[in-house]
Order: structure tokens, then sequence, then C-alpha cells
């Protein structure tokens, strides 16, 4: 009877990791699509990331690079004042987007250009996403405006 009761536990205990590693594999593969990194456009010129490989760009919208071709594809190119990738998207802008401000796009770098499938621009005058703010810092170039408010 002792040996059963043994067993019995040593079957539950088997039976509670698998189920643990196996909810722990299904959460994993959900979540492979909503972890995307942050990269400066210096880190991406340094190293090129893999064409299959989705990740978050951010920086300054260069002046002078923004041009719209017939329709709604957009190319501009992003810098940290280290380096500029170009960056082409199809679709509508955010009303605050423009040359000088700060952005964030999410895609892919394929053939030596960043294909956004999203665009985020900062919401207010003053507001410059945290993690631009400290590609920016890295470089040299964040100059802070009155009252700015990194990251919030």
């Amino acid at each position: 009877m002792r040996g059963l009761k043994k067993k019995r536990r040593i079957q539950i205990i088997v039976l509670a990791f698998v189920a643990l590693a196996g909810s722990t594999a299904l959460v994993g593969y959900a979540m492979q699509d909503g972890i995307n990194f942050f990269r400066s456009p210096s880190q991406v010129m340094a190293q090129a990331p893999s064409p299959n490989e989705r990740f978050r760009i951010g920086g300054l919208v260069e002046e002078g690079t923004l041009t719209r071709d017939a329709g709604e594809v957009i190319h501009f190119a992003v810098t940290d004042g280290g380096a500029s990738v170009p960056v082409v998207y199809k679709g509508i802008l955010p009303d605050l987007f423009g040359e000088g401000q700060g952005m964030i796009g999410t895609g892919r770098y394929i053939n030596g250009v960043f294909e956004a499938t999203e665009i985020l621009a900062k919401h207010d005058e003053s507001y410059m996403p945290k993690e631009v703010v400290d590609a920016l810092k890295e470089q040299g170039v964040y100059k802070p405006s009155e009252g700015s408010k990194a990251g919030s």
C-alpha cells in the first residue's frame, strides 16, 4: 500500500511538471510575435538584423528626406545623429509626424531599407519616447526642451 501512494505521488509530480512545461511553451509561442526589440539607427547600421526579424526603430525624422509617392507610400530617413536608416511606409501617418520630430516604427529591415508596418509619432510638443531619448543621448545629440517629458 505504501509503494502505491509513493508511485501515485510521483505520477502527480511528473504530470504537474509536464503541464507547467507545456503551458510555458504555449505562452512563449503566443508571445513570439508580440515581442519587438528596440534598435537605434546606429545599431541597425552597425549590425544589420535578419530580414525576417521584426523590431522597433526610433529616432528623429531626418530633415529633407520626407517624400510621398502616389498613393499612401511614404519615404523618409530616421536618424539618431550617428547614422541614418531609410524607411518606407505604406499607410496614413499620425498627424504630429514631421521632419525633425521623434518617431518609433515597427517593421523589418530588408535590403537596406526599414519597411515599417506601424509608425508612432510623439503625442505632444515636448514628448519623446524614452528609447529615442536614450539613443540620442548615446550619440550626444539630445537637447531637452523646456519642460520636456522624456518617456512619459
